[in-house]
């Protein structure tokens, strides 16, 4: 871990109380135990103060020897806010407590952590449980049927981020894949039943497996779809970390499909790591820099 330098970490005044024991600021702690990396506290709100709550965490935060500064903003919506103040800031990583929102609202409006998601340029670290990392399973999920050089490059990066996180934290760390049902049809003989699909798959997993030392026991191959398989296997695992990868897909296509990650986001039992391609991240550092 790095590349972790300055980790900013979101405190929402309705979820904090005055001390450093919330969620998202408990997983900061800790990774910057492990990376040393600076700790920036942002409260999104324009209508009231919350100076007192960040020069209370800043000050707990400071007498446990970590490096921090706070402050409070606003710029036009929630994720817009922590976009900027991560740009501003230059933070590696940001870590938010995830709220799901209510289901009716849901399907009219696409929720703000999505929207995170999807336009964060950089890795989201989204705190769901108040389970310890300690010796937990971490589960990295990826996309081995794409291919190309884009989605390559990310699965190294889901499964690196997966060992390095296993490591920090004393755990094993296990990879899923999920591949469609064989199709009789199918122009490639392989992908006409569901032995070969998988031995293909398979295939295409052995370099990473040796890479990260992973034995067979650690991957899981299954048919089905991605957004059922990844919750069932965290948490048939016990899973305390899932990772996995967003495509930051907008528009009409967006918010009529949304992407895995934020599928699986509400069903998932363990904490959330979502990471992005570079071609990704360039695409969306673009409009950001010409601001």
């Amino acid at each position: 871990m790095s590349s972790i330098n300055r980790i900013l970490v979101v405190i929402e005044p309705t979820a904090e109380t005055d001390t450093v024991e919330s969620l998202a600021m408990r997983r900061a702690c800790l990774i910057a135990d492990a990376t040393s990396a600076h700790l920036h506290l942002l409260i999104c709100d324009k209508k009231h103060d919350h100076s007192e709550l960040l020069t209370t965490l800043k000050h707990d935060l400071q007498a446990d020897e970590f490096n921090v500064t706070a402050e409070q903003a606003w710029h036009e919506s929630a994720h817009q806010t922590i976009i900027t103040v991560q740009q501003s800031e230059g933070c590696d990583l940001v870590i938010k407590q995830h709220f799901p929102d209510n289901p009716l609202k849901k399907a009219l409006l696409t929720p703000a952590d999505w929207k995170l998601l999807r336009l964060c340029p950089c890795p989201v670290l989204m705190v769901k449980t108040d389970r310890s990392w300690k010796d937990g399973a971490i589960l990295a999920a990826v996309d081995i049927g794409n291919r190309d050089g884009e989605h390559t490059e990310l699965h190294y990066s889901i499964v690196r981020r997966g060992f390095e996180i296993a490591d920090m934290a004393g755990g094993e760390l296990h990879v899923i894949t999920a591949h469609p049902s064989p199709t009789l049809s199918a122009a490639d003989p392989v992908y006409q039943l569901s032995e070969s699909v998988e031995g293909k798959y398979r295939e295409q997993c052995l370099a990473f497996q040796s890479e990260f030392d992973i034995d067979d026991a650690h991957l899981h191959i299954a048919e089905g779809p991605a957004d059922v398989l990844i919750p069932f296997t965290a948490h048939h695992l016990q899973a305390v970390v899932t990772v996995i990868g967003s495509v930051a897909r907008t528009g009409i296509s967006g918010a009529l499909i949304g992407n895995t990650a934020e599928v699986v986001l509400d069903s998932l039992e363990s904490d959330v790591w979502v990471l992005k391609s570079e071609e990704i991240t360039a695409h969306l550092l673009e409009p950001l820099a010409k601001s």
